[in-house]
């Protein structure tokens, strides 16, 4: 049965697309590399940052200039972008079910952990989690799988117990790296053809939509043991 949700921040909870791309375009423009208004770099929400930054400086993840780009981003978004953020309708309501139901609740974001908790509070979201787990600022947990790794070791939680919920397809392959099946929400910043590509269990328009999901699977669980 499922009883522990691992979910997603960016692109599931909340949309951050100003204060990440806009943060992103300071750091870049801080060490010599402006882009144009009119390049799209919404793709860099949800993977790794700095490798991210790096494929835009066409430079390997660890060059000192992804780092300084990296640097600078932090600068602007601990501050400012942090805040330039919005949670997608039916988010805090759904959350507040999910725990009234039972379900122990964990952030899995490959953002900064101290920025990933100053967010939920900012929003009032953070009631609502068991725990809140990110990477570090030294880089370290950025890919999900080793995240999600991470917080089955630290809370002791069964793979066969849980389900990640999340927007892109780092999310899907990373839970499934641990096996754990995975939900996709559709109106974040994954394509369809990554989310086709990737296979997620499920798939869901609006974030609503997920106790009923966990309760069809859960029901299909219990089928298949009868």
């Amino acid at each position: 049965m499922i009883k522990h949700l691992l979910i997603d921040l960016d692109g599931t909870l909340t949309d951050p697309k100003v204060g990440i791309t806009t943060s992103a375009r300071y750091g870049l423009a801080k060490i010599g590399h402006p882009l144009p208004e009119s390049e799209n770099i919404d793709w860099i929400i949800g993977p790794p940052l700095k490798a991210s930054l790096a494929k835009i400086l066409q430079v390997e993840p660890n060059d000192v200039l992804a780092e300084q780009a990296l640097m600078g981003y932090r600068e602007r978004f601990a501050v400012t972008g942090l805040y330039e953020n919005k949670v997608y309708p039916t988010v805090a309501e759904t959350l507040q079910t999910l725990k009234l139901q039972g379900y122990q609740l964990f952030l899995a974001t490959a953002k900064p952990t101290i920025y990933a908790r100053q967010i939920l509070e900012h929003f009032e979201l953070e009631q609502n989690f068991t725990g809140i787990y990110g990477s570090e600022l030294n880089g370290d947990r950025t890919h999900k799988d080793e995240l999600i790794a991470y917080i089955l070791e630290q809370e002791q939680l069964q793979a066969s117990q849980c389900l990640m919920v999340g927007d892109r397809e780092y999310d899907v392959l990373g839970a499934r790296h641990n096996g754990i099946e995975a939900v996709a929400v559709e109106y974040g910043y994954g394509t369809m053809q990554e989310l086709d590509h990737a296979a997620p269990k499920a798939r869901i328009q609006q974030f609503s939509q997920l106790p009923n999901v966990v309760a069809d699977l859960n029901s299909a669980l219990v089928s298949c043991q009868a």
